[in-house]
């Protein structure tokens, strides 16, 4: 069973950071990109951030580039976005992603509010 469990969401005030993290399970984690989408109300899905498989490639949302970094460690099979400067703006639902052979996976979402 292919499962993604994201937890690390909450609030937190403007400028501050958070840590989400994404647990996987049930396939072969070190052998595929992951990746973080958010999905604010009103607002389309939006990639936030993709690391590929061997570590090295990393891809960011314009509005997250120098404020966030994704990492991976395959020996726990998780994956990590470190958000920092948090914006109002940055609101949503962060979704952990990946796309296996036969299979879009997706975690149940974990709510980041940024809010004064």
């Amino acid at each position: 069973q292919v499962q993604l469990v994201e937890s690390g969401g909450g609030l937190v005030q403007p400028g501050g950071s958070l840590r989400l993290s994404c647990a996987a399970s049930g396939f072969a984690f070190s052998s595929y990109a992951m990746s973080w989408y958010r999905r604010a109300p009103g607002n389309e899905r939006e990639l936030v951030a993709r690391i590929f498989s061997n570590g090295g490639s990393t891809v960011y949302a314009d509005s997250m580039k120098g404020r966030c970094s994704i990492s991976r460690d395959n020996a726990k099979n998780t994956v990590y976005l470190q958000m920092n400067s948090l914006k109002p703006e940055d609101t949503a639902r962060y979704y952990c992603n990946t796309k296996l052979d036969l299979l879009d996976a997706w975690g149940q979402g974990t709510l980041v509010t940024v809010s004064s």
